[in-house]
């Protein structure tokens, strides 16, 4: 009789374990399915989708300041105005110093493409194919129309002219975005308390609180200490071309500082850009080369000492991780996803993290579907000895 009811007990266990792999089997499907649709939605719907989520991003790594604001007991609507204003500044005194600039690079480049040709021209003696190649695209630039002075508008100076010359449709997204930004900053503190209190239990509460702590405290803490970096990287390349007697060298250090934000391709196509602007400056081609060579050393220095000093210890990303995240915002938002990417990456990370992941190894050779990883300090935690060796 005992074993006639272990057999009906491991019976309806097995056809449990059945109904649970097939719900899990269709939700997995499901899940794959949605996967392979939101990026084509995030990308037809960009103009929508695009300035909300870097209004989002941007009002997180705001989040330290506004509440900075609000332990010195400045109303919410207040301190959300004086970051958003803080936030204007910074964009304003960045497209001063890069933009105004670039425009008259951008001028004077059909002007210089000889001077380009006489530079490289020793570096591809040696290459026929190469020299051919370069002559058919000298003589497509050559034979574009030249716009005069009096035809050539004049570069934005701030946020308002870059609105004023933009379509209608990118000032409607600017202005929605730091309207996003204002309004989640204002209403901050009375979301994140709403989110708590209407959990069901105190166990979803707390999680729910470190969630919120942890992808503020994450997204901030990178976003801050990178903006450290870039902009020291920038002021040392700034002043490294100033040496030099590079034009603009202000100009060419906010566009390291900037394009250092994108992982890996960022500081290659600065160093582009610098040996671009040397050959047009420079009539030598090594001299043409040394500001390159300058931001590339540069780089070297910051990414091999200086970041793994400051952030090693703090932040650690899995390289693969960045890569695809990188792929994936660039593919769907172009540069400005590029730009998003590291930090869309940290702050789904944290929710999976917490939330738990799919399990597709433990679906496929154990009964497994989610995947809790033990919290026992910050995400981006120190490296272990047994890690980093």
């Amino acid at each position: 009789m005992a074993a006639l009811d272990d057999d009906e007990l491991s019976a309806t266990a097995h056809e449990e374990l059945r109904r649970d792999r097939l719900l899990a089997a269709l939700t997995l499907i499901a899940g794959i399915g949605l996967v392979l649709a939101v990026p084509f939605a995030l990308q037809a719907g960009s103009q929508f989708f695009l300035p909300l989520t870097a209004a989002i991003v941007i009002a997180v790594a705001l989040v330290p300041m506004l509440e900075w604001f609000e332990r010195r007991r400045v109303p919410a609507a207040l301190a959300a105005l004086l970051c958003v204003l803080a936030f204007l500044v910074a964009v304003n005194v960045a497209l001063a110093s890069i933009v105004v600039p670039a425009w008259g690079w951008i001028r004077i480049l059909p002007e210089r493409i000889d001077q380009i040709q006489s530079n490289i021209a020793p570096l591809i003696d040696f290459y026929s194919s190469a020299q051919r190649f370069l002559n058919r695209t000298i003589e497509n630039i050559a034979s574009t129309p030249v716009p005069t002075p009096d035809t050539v508008s004049a570069p934005p100076r701030s946020i308002l002219d870059l609105a004023a010359t933009s379509a209608p449709t990118a000032l409607i997204e600017m202005f929605f975005a730091i309207l996003v930004i204002f309004f989640l900053l204002s209403g901050w503190t009375r979301l994140r308390k709403k989110a708590i209190t209407s959990r069901t239990s105190f166990d979803g509460a707390m999680a729910t609180a470190r969630v919120i702590q942890d992808v503020v405290d994450d997204t901030s803490a990178y976003l801050g200490t990178i903006t450290l970096i870039n902009v020291m990287l920038g002021l040392i390349v700034a002043g490294a071309l100033y040496v030099i007697d590079m034009p603009t060298p202000l100009m060419w250090g906010g566009i390291v500082a900037l394009l250092n934000y994108v992982p890996y391709f960022g500081p290659v196509i600065a160093a582009v850009l610098l040996a671009l602007g040397g050959l047009m400056t420079f009539s030598d081609v090594w001299g043409a080369l040394l500001p390159a060579a300058i931001m590339v050393g540069a780089h070297l220095v910051e990414a091999n000492a200086i970041t793994p000093l400051i952030v090693g210890h703090r932040l650690t990303i899995n390289p693969i991780m960045i890569l695809v995240s990188l792929s994936f915002w660039g593919w769907v938002w172009g540069t400005p996803g590029a730009l998003l990417a590291v930090p869309l990456l940290i702050i789904i990370q944290t929710v999976l993290n917490a939330a738990g992941r799919p399990d597709i190894a433990g679906f496929l050779f154990e009964h497994g579907t989610l995947v809790h990883e033990p919290r026992t300090g910050p995400k981006f935690r120190p490296r272990s000895r047994d890690q980093s060796g």
